[in-house]
């Protein structure tokens, strides 16, 4: 008989996944009285954090009403739930200012070690730190990874294939048919086909089901602007494929994510007109210790955060109104009225980030006010994601309307929040659960065409 498994939830846990006490099956899942403080403690913040402490809460306020949490509650999963601790000396605790909580933690899962000698008792925490102390006492200690994909195995969104040079003059090469008879294939995955002896010489196809390949092309658009690497032109087809509604960009600093984004939502918007507007937000988490408040209104304080945004365009609209500053003006006077295009002022000259938010072309808004909405026909550009958990992705994702389509980008090599990691935040984990599906496609941006400075620093930094 396989022996009782006991699992005790550290505060981190429940503040990654206000969820996590339903996924451990049929199994006992205790939680310290001592999380229950730091969740109340952590519960008035306006932060993911806050709001997830506030959802951790509400779950257990649930569970409360079947039964006594001292003594156990059945959950929908099997399992049962339970509130551990000593009541005496955890009051007492929460009147000392610099109470060691996570050591009474470790009290209360030896505790309960010692009161089910056949049973199995783990602690789930995803404090570094807590985890070595834990294993130092004898305890069985390991992190919360409902789901885990290491660097290595993550999907990419496109794989590498060598062919014969001559394999490239000849429509698609027999060596991508093979993989799709061998169901080794995705759907919307790109293959970049090159040549055994030259990798320069390459062809970009994407897979589309059954047996169908499609070529992928170096995109035109209005402005000077093209795919820099093979990465950049897979990510523009992508982007305005309009049979795809969902694309994860996802890649380390310079690798042209927000760029190529932009470029393209402006294409959908300006050119093609295939969505009314380009709504972009980002999350607001600082990169080291917070300034404190910023003063102004919304829009005041939104500019803070979105001058990554205004950087980007700024450069967007150098280089696409670098040929009409350049056009003498006696070519502007000759040029036939009937050869111009009827929204010749949009395309040939590209408004500043502010015209265009004044247009109604471009919306800036915060990613707290986005929950409870339905946003049709925009093309929604959400930055940063890699600092986003899973289920706040859940929540972006499922505000898109009828006719938009949505694009999440971020680093997760860099991420700003304490309670994620690579294999855990929105980004990476919405790119996993989502391959194979018709409207989904994401790209890995490996080359960075910032700077060699910037190169050099991802590398050795």
């Amino acid at each position: 008989m396989e022996p009782k498994k006991i699992f005790i939830l550290d505060a981190n846990v429940l503040v990654h996944d206000p969820f996590a006490p339903l996924n451990f099956a049929e199994h006992t899942v205790c939680v310290p009285l001592v999380v229950l403080e730091e969740l109340d403690h952590f519960k008035s913040e306006n932060t993911s954090r806050g709001k997830n402490a506030r959802q951790a809460i509400r779950l257990l306020d649930d569970l409360r009403g079947q039964g006594s949490l001292k003594d156990g509650v059945a959950m929908q999963s099997g399992g049962i739930l339970r509130i551990i601790g000593d009541q005496k000396r955890d009051f007492e605790l929460f009147r000392q200012e610099y109470a060691n909580m996570d050591n009474e933690i470790l009290i209360d899962s030896l505790k309960i070690k010692e009161e089910n000698p056949t049973s199995i008792v783990r602690l789930i925490t995803k404090d570094i730190n807590m985890r070595v102390k834990a294993d130092a006492i004898g305890l069985e200690v390991e992190d919360y990874m409902r789901q885990f994909f290491t660097q290595e195995d993550v999907y990419k969104g496109w794989i590498s294939v060598a062919v014969p040079s001559i394999a490239l003059k000849h429509g698609i090469p027999e060596e991508l048919y093979a993989l799709a008879d061998a169901k080794k294939c995705l759907m919307n995955q790109y293959f970049l086909v090159h040549s055994e002896n030259n990798e320069q010489n390459y062809k970009i196809f994407k897979y589309r089901g059954g047996r169908d390949f499609v070529v992928v092309e170096q995109p035109h658009f209005m402005w000077p602007i093209i795919g820099k690497n093979p990465q950049q032109i897979m990510a523009f087809d992508a982007l305005m494929d309009p049979t795809i509604q969902f694309v994860t960009l996802i890649g380390g600093a310079g690798t042209g994510k927000t760029f190529l984004a932009l470029v393209a939502g402006l294409h959908e918007v300006l050119t093609t007109r295939a969505y009314e507007r380009l709504l972009i937000t980002r999350p607001v988490i600082p990169l080291g210790p917070d300034i404190g408040f910023l003063p102004g209104d919304v829009q005041e304080k939104m500019h803070s955060w979105m001058q990554p945004i205004y950087d980007n365009m700024d450069f967007i609209v150098h280089l696409a109104n670098k040929n009409v500053r350049n056009e003498q003006p006696d070519d502007r006077r000759t040029k036939k009225k009937d050869d111009r295009h009827p929204h010749d002022a949009v395309h040939r000259a590209l408004p500043s980030l502010d015209a265009l938010i004044q247009l109604k072309k471009i919306s800036l808004e915060a990613i707290t006010y986005m929950r409870g909405r339905s946003i049709p026909y925009q093309y929604i550009l959400i930055d940063e994601v890699q600092n986003l958990t899973p289920h706040e992705v859940k929540t972006l994702i499922t505000r898109v309307g009828e006719g938009s389509k949505i694009i999440l980008a971020g680093d997760p090599f860099q991420i700003d929040s304490p309670y994620l990691d690579f294999s855990s935040n929105g980004l990476v984990v919405s790119s996993e659960k989502f391959k194979n599906e018709p409207y989904f496609a994401t790209i890995f941006m490996q080359s960075s065409e910032r700077s060699l400075l910037s190169q050099r620093a991802s590398e050795l930094l």
